[in-house]
């Protein structure tokens, strides 16, 4: 048996202090990282431009708190450097860099296709399909929100299927840097979606493994035409 005196130094769950290193990042630095990555991706902020604490927290309408963090972030992403006495700077970014991002979520998103063509069901093919007639109709009445939401989740029902929770998490990851804003906005684009995604399930119903594999390079191909021709009007690479 213990003391009582052991057993009243020793603190209770309870009572213990949390330790703060295993606190959670504010959901708000998150936020302002996603708005950031968005504007390198899209050329809006430049190779070479600065970000000042001060202006974008007052542009975002938020404290430099999370500013400070998002470009932390971002700095150990390599989209930013930090550059003695003249703060934060848009890296570089090359031709190579936007051909390694989709093929990497072009590699990780076949992977886990052919895991869901092995699996997959007609209740599931069916709510697939809701998913995309959710895109064609958000495509058809300009709702950019809309757009976003169901692309993104014809994506999470078919990552779902494929049971490959780390593989879609790394899938994830790497879309971070995808501005889908800038594809949401592009109708050609959403043509492309839509047909890409039914054809993706009719392929998925004919047991045909190689259309499969098709229709889901094919919308990362795509994707990383748009951002290059995209990139290249902005003059980036000039």
């Amino acid at each position: 048996m213990r003391s009582s005196a052991t057993s009243s130094a020793r603190p209770s769950v309870s009572e213990a202090k949390p330790d703060k290193t295993f606190r959670r990042r504010p959901q708000l630095s998150e936020e302002v990282a996603t708005h950031l990555r968005g504007q390198v991706m899209t050329a809006a902020l430049r190779p070479g431009d600065h970000v000042r604490l001060d202006e974008t927290a007052q542009r975002l309408g938020v404290s430099v708190t999370p500013v400070r963090e998002a470009l932390l972030t971002l700095r150990g992403e390599g989209m930013v450097n930090l550059v003695p006495r003249r703060g934060y700077v848009v890296a570089e970014l090359s031709r190579l860099d936007v051909e390694d991002l989709f093929w990497l979520q072009g590699e990780i998103a076949v992977k886990l296709a052919l895991r869901t063509a092995d699996v997959i069901t007609e209740d599931q093919l069916g709510e697939l399909d809701w998913c995309n007639r959710r895109l064609r109709s958000a495509l058809d009445s300009g709702d950019v929100t809309g757009v976003q939401d169901a692309e993104f989740d014809f994506h999470r029902v078919h990552n779902h299927v494929a049971d490959g929770r780390k593989l879609a998490w790394f899938l994830l990851a790497a879309t971070r840097y995808t501005p889908a804003r800038l594809y949401a906005t592009d109708p050609e684009w959403g043509d492309v979606a839509v047909d890409s995604h039914a054809q993706l399930i009719d392929a998925y119903r004919a047991g045909d493994r190689d259309g499969v594999v098709e229709q889901t390079r094919r919308q990362f191909i795509d994707g990383a035409t748009r951002l290059t021709r995209h990139l290249e009007a902005a003059g980036i690479w000039e």
